[in-house]
């Protein structure tokens, strides 16, 4: 998804925070409410952010293993072993998405992952010229997932996509850039990470504070945008055409491997679902979270509790995805109301989680936006 300053609707989702702060205010003012918000902090550090980059480097290392076999030996067979594992890292990269905080703030970790639709003729010119920097924000729209779903999906069938990286006459640039797509994606990942179990976990988990710089504050704030921005409007509403006159199938993510962009917007969905709910990546169990913190405060909507309002919106959203085509370009072709419909209900969840959950946990927004929300 193309991305511009947070302040505009239609491709924001990179969002600005920082969640160190040394002041007494962050980590003191923990009796406003008496909910332990350094319990939630850890709960989620160490069992849903940490094991989520964990296991999404090592779908990104298989990547790059599988890489290096296709471009030193290009065949079909090795090209459906390769997207095989970018499907894979694909997939895993939406449970890691979310956390736009801290060294992945600073990396444009999101924006240079996950940019699409991907500048094609930006990518055939860096291939042709071999001279590119992935580190410039220009170069978002020609690298990372999208960029590589073009180069293993975008090309032509089996058999033409298999020329280009052996007889085309840019064959060896083709095979380079590749590799550096999927070289960077993992490089960055496993900063990200580094950084996070180098000390940034701990100092995260210490600013447990209520202030503008607490962690809480940062990462709901993070969380929020991203499920706005990144998942309803990104993934459904900017392809569905919610914020211009037509809709622009152009913009589904994992636009050329046509039968992808449902199951990655399912996945996106329940790992928020997972956060919301501070549910563990890797079992069942469920500790201190969003959810347990409005039912700590008796938080009640309509004479329901809000936290099972939002986990109901949550089900429908679900359920409403699932209805969908597995290639979101069809569905727009065939269907559009059905992904307009969608839309509608992943928005019933943000106006509860935008409104009614900051208003709950006293959490004020630090972005701006422009779609009336």
């Amino acid at each position: 998804m193309k991305k511009m300053k947070k302040f505009i609707v239609l491709f924001t989702v990179s969002l600005a925070v920082f969640a160190c702060s040394d002041s007494d205010d962050d980590t003191t003012d923990q009796s406003s409410d008496g909910f332990d918000r350094g319990a939630m902090l850890i709960n989620f550090a160490d069992n849903i952010i940490l094991p989520s980059y964990q296991s999404y480097i090592s779908t990104t290392q298989d990547l790059v293993s599988q890489t290096d076999s296709f471009v030193v030996t290009p065949s079909i067979e090795e090209l459906t072993n390769l997207r095989s594992a970018f499907r894979t890292a694909y997939l895993s990269f939406q449970n890691v998405s979310i956390f736009e905080i801290g060294l992945a703030e600073e990396l444009r970790f999101r924006d240079r992952t996950n940019t699409y639709p991907t500048n094609i003729q930006e990518v055939t010119s860096f291939i042709v010229d071999g001279n590119f920097n992935f580190e410039l924000p220009s170069t978002n729209d020609a690298q990372g997932l999208p960029a590589i779903d073009y180069l293993l999906y975008g090309l032509g069938t089996d058999e033409e996509t298999v020329a280009f990286f052996t007889t085309d006459a840019n064959a060896e640039g083709y095979r380079n850039y590749l590799f550096a797509l999927v070289n960077s994606i993992n490089i960055l990942a496993q900063n990200v990470l580094n950084d996070w179990t180098s000390g940034f976990r701990n100092t995260f988990v210490a600013n447990d504070g209520s202030s503008a710089s607490a962690s809480v504050d940062n990462l709901t704030n993070d969380f929020i945008l991203y499920y706005e921005k990144s998942l309803r409007a990104g993934k459904i509403g900017i392809p569905a055409g919610v914020f211009s006159n037509d809709p622009l199938p152009g913009n589904v993510e994992a636009l050329y491997a046509q039968d992808f962009s449902k199951e990655l917007a399912i996945e996106a969905l329940n790992a928020s679902i997972r956060f919301f709910n501070g549910r563990s990546f890797v079992n069942s169990q469920s500790g201190p979270s969003y959810a347990t913190y409005l039912d700590f405060l008796n938080t009640i909507k309509n004479e329901e509790d809000l936290s099972t309002l939002i986990n109901n919106q949550f089900a429908t959203s679900i359920a409403a995805l699932n209805t969908l085509d597995s290639d979101f370009t069809n569905q727009i072709a065939t269907n559009n109301n059905a992904m307009l419909e969608t839309y509608d209900e992943l928005q019933r969840n943000v106006i509860l989680l935008k409104v009614d959950l900051l208003q709950a946990i006293n959490v004020n927004i630090d972005f701006v936006d422009a779609d009336g929300d």
